[in-house]
């Protein structure tokens, strides 16, 4: 395992600052430029506000591989907007402007970066305030490619376990991951099934006995209730979907997506902040 360049420590803050609080974290993911990048940009300036813990930034792409219906026509709409890898990065300056201390993830697939130029991403990326890459077609096996020049770089890499990660494969996944372990909860694609918080937290419990690092679960959370109920036993709750449906659903009606956003993540935020207090009542 590589140390990290440590040119900031916002997600090592975040999560000591959950840890001393008892309670998990919201991390919360909306596309780059969905619908537009002014609108976009003010979604992710009130996430804080309303109570996001990450900020996970999605990058759009064409083809995206993992992503379900949801998410998919995001980046759509996004690209189809002007949206950039320039223009995502410029998001995160934006942003930075006014919250030095939110961390932000990057979310996506390579081929954007592998356009844009590694080494080129890579500076630009610390230098807009980006703390960490979620790239979800890069395998341990092509650490080279990315995993490692980012670490070098001062970002963290994180890393995906699903519920068919075994105890053989979780070393390879976990030896050069930082920041924290995104688990998968469910096989497929996101924003389709439900997550079972019985499984979720047979899960973590393998998991703690692989890795020191914070352990948040993601796919499938699209309630407040759900999201209470994943937080008692993960270190953060990860919503998408059901945020990205908030922008697509206020466009088809004529709503304000970006008030249909952060108000339901002050609601998700208000499940996932109380959820071990609750559990103890």
């Amino acid at each position: 395992m590589i140390a990290l360049a440590k040119k900031n420590q916002r997600l090592e803050k975040r999560f000591d600052s959950l840890r001393k609080l008892n309670r998990a974290g919201l991390v919360t993911f909306i596309t780059a430029g969905d619908p537009n990048l002014q609108t976009a940009l003010e979604i992710m300036k009130g996430l804080p506000r309303a109570g996001s813990d990450v900020i996970e930034l999605g990058m759009p792409f064409t083809d995206p591989m993992a992503d379900g219906p949801s998410i998919q026509a995001a980046g759509l709409r996004a690209l189809a907007a002007g949206q950039t890898m320039g223009g995502t990065l410029n998001m995160v300056r934006s942003f930075r402007n006014g919250d030095q201390e939110t961390p932000v993830i990057l979310m996506g697939y390579y081929n954007p970066i592998y356009s844009y130029g590694v080494d080129s991403f890579l500076v630009d990326a610390m230098e807009a305030g980006v703390d960490g890459l979620i790239v979800v077609d890069l395998p341990p096996e092509e650490d080279d490619e990315l995993c490692l020049p980012a670490r070098a770089a001062g970002l963290h890499f994180i890393r995906l376990a699903t519920p068919t990660t075994d105890d053989g494969r979780l070393p390879i996944v976990l030896r050069n991951a930082s920041g924290f372990l995104y688990y998968v909860s469910m096989t497929g694609i996101t924003g389709v099934g439900v997550v079972g918080a019985d499984s979720v937290s047979s899960a973590v419990k393998r998991l703690r006995a692989h890795t020191d690092l914070p352990i948040a679960v993601g796919f499938g959370i699209r309630t407040p209730e759900q999201a209470e109920a994943i937080a008692r036993h993960a270190d953060a709750a990860v919503v998408g979907s059901a945020l990205v449906d908030q922008v697509t659903d206020g466009i088809a009606e004529g709503r304000d997506p970006v008030k249909a956003v952060l108000s339901l993540t002050s609601d998700l935020a208000s499940g996932v902040h109380q959820a071990r207090s609750r559990g103890l009542a």
